[in-house]
């Protein structure tokens, strides 16, 4: 039993190997899109999409699935990739993100993307969203848990805190939020632009049960993510991550928020993580 979750450990770090590549490639090929945060959430939404959620590829529609809701709208790269993957539609769409027609917009859209549950890109509303799904569930009779995938710097937002007390109040029961908690955001660190330590703290304030983790560690995430979902309390996933994982010049830096992938970058970025271009 332990060999075969060892197995399946090292298949989905292999995949998450794979997304990091084909996104570097993706996004030096456009010359747009966002880096850093798709690198920090990569494991977060391999772990969901291919361990903890109830979905169906084949029925993006299915009335009973979960729900998801990437808040942090601008890592819309690596969820089209995990989507890809995991059968939501072809991966070669791919290559059309962020161009004028294509289905892949810059950030999620419920009308044009199959898997996509809510559209986002607004910083600070995808809680409240989350909550709502949550809160229609429980009229609908429904057993499906919602998740939201928050970032660091997007908790600055009221409108967060708004929606958090408000799922204290209403207490929907399975809703799980993840916070990729990178320490960076679009132009400085978090304590540059505004400091929020005591991270478990302030949410536990806010009556929500917290589960910190290794962000980037799958059996970690998906033991975090199943007691999250088992929870009578909303519940909080602090996932401590590094901006730009995976490709050490652009680990933890504000820069690679959304800067465009040279072909210099590409090729050193795509040599650490084990594909060397200049090869033969």
């Amino acid at each position: 039993m332990r060999h075969a979750a060892d197995q399946r450990d090292q298949e989905l770090e292999s995949l998450c190997r794979t997304m990091r590549v084909e996104l570097i490639e993706l996004l030096h090929r456009i010359q747009t899109g966002h880096p850093g945060g798709s690198l920090s959430c990569c494991e977060i939404l391999a772990t969901l999409y291919f361990e903890c959620m109830n979905i169906r590829p084949e029925q993006p529609d299915w009335n009973a699935r979960d729900r998801f809701v990437l808040s942090k709208g601008h890592a819309a790269p690596m969820l089209y990739l995990t989507l890809a993957h995991r059968g939501f539609f072809p991966v070669e769409w791919l290559p059309t993100l962020r161009q004028y027609g294509s289905r892949l917009q810059g950030h999620p859209c419920a009308h044009k993307t199959p898997g996509i549950d809510c559209s986002t890109g607004p910083l600070g509303l995808g809680l409240s969203a989350a909550l709502g799904m949550a809160l229609a569930a429980r009229l609908d009779g429904q057993d499906y848990t919602t998740w939201v995938l928050l970032g660091d710097g997007e908790i600055q937002e009221g409108g967060v805190w708004e929606a958090a007390m408000s799922a204290n109040k209403f207490r929907p029961g399975r809703l799980v939020a993840i916070l990729d908690h990178n320490g960076v955001q679009l132009d400085g660190t978090n304590n540059e632009v505004m400091p929020m330590d005591r991270i478990a703290d302030r949410w536990q304030a806010f009556g929500w049960e917290v589960f910190p983790c290794d962000g980037h560690s799958i059996p970690a995430l998906r033991e975090a993510l199943n007691r999250a979902k088992a929870s009578d309390a909303p519940a909080l996933v602090i996932a401590e991550t590094v901006k730009g994982k995976g490709v050490s010049f652009m680990e933890g830096q504000s820069a690679w928020h959304g800067k465009p992938v040279s072909r210099e970058d590409c090729l050193c970025a795509l040599k650490e993580l084990g594909v060397d271009r200049n090869a033969g």
